[in-house]
C-alpha cells in the first residue's frame, strides 16, 4: 500500500477492524500511518477507548453498521432501531431512529457510513444535519 502512494496511485492508507494494539504494531513498521480505521461502531458497541486513541494519533475513524447489525444475534437481543431511549429522542426531536444514531456517530467526530438501498431510507439518512443532540440525548445514548 505504502509502494502505491509513492507511486501516486492512491492518496491515502485506510484499514479495518483494528484494534489499538495492532494499530500500535502497524505504527512500528509503516512508514505511512493509516488515515482511517474503519470499524463497527454504533451505541451498543461504543469503542471510546479506540475512538480516543485515534484521535490522539490523528486516524479517522468511520464507523460501519451505524444503525446496529442484524447479523449473528438471536430474536432476543436488543436492537437499535427499536431501542425505546432512541425512539424517545428521536420523537423529541422529530426525527427518526435512524437519524438520531447517525447524527450520534457525526457529533463524536466519526464518519457513518450506513447501509441502505431504499431511496426515501437514503434520502433520511443524509438529512441529520438540521438538529443536534443536547448533553441529555448523549447521556442517555451513552
Amino acid at each position: 500500500m505504502e509502494a502505491l502512494v509513492d507511486e501516486g496511485l492512491v492518496k491515502s492508507i485506510g484499514v479495518a477492524n483494528q484494534t489499538v494494539p495492532k494499530l500500535k504494531a502497524i505504527l512500528e513498521y509503516a512508514r505511512i500511518k493509516p488515515a482511517v480505521n474503519q470499524v463497527e461502531m454504533h451505541p451498543y458497541l461504543q469503542q471510546q477507548r479506540l475512538v480516543d486513541w485515534c484521535r490522539q494519533h490523528d486516524i479517522h475513524v468511520t464507523a460501519y453498521s451505524c444503525l446496529g447489525t442484524s447479523d449473528f444475534k438471536s430474536p432476543e437481543d436488543p436492537t437499535l432501531l427499536v431501542d425505546p431511549v432512541i425512539g424517545q429522542i428521536a420523537a423529541k426531536h422529530g426525527k427518526s431512529a435512524a437519524q438520531v444514531l447517525l447524527r450520534w456517530g457525526v457529533e463524536r467526530g466519526t464518519s457513518v457510513i450506513p447501509k441502505s438501498v431504499n431511496p426515501g431510507r437514503i434520502a433520511e439518512n443524509i438529512d441529520i444535519f438540521g438538529f443536534a443532540l443536547d448533553d441529555d440525548d448523549r447521556t442517555r445514548i451513552a
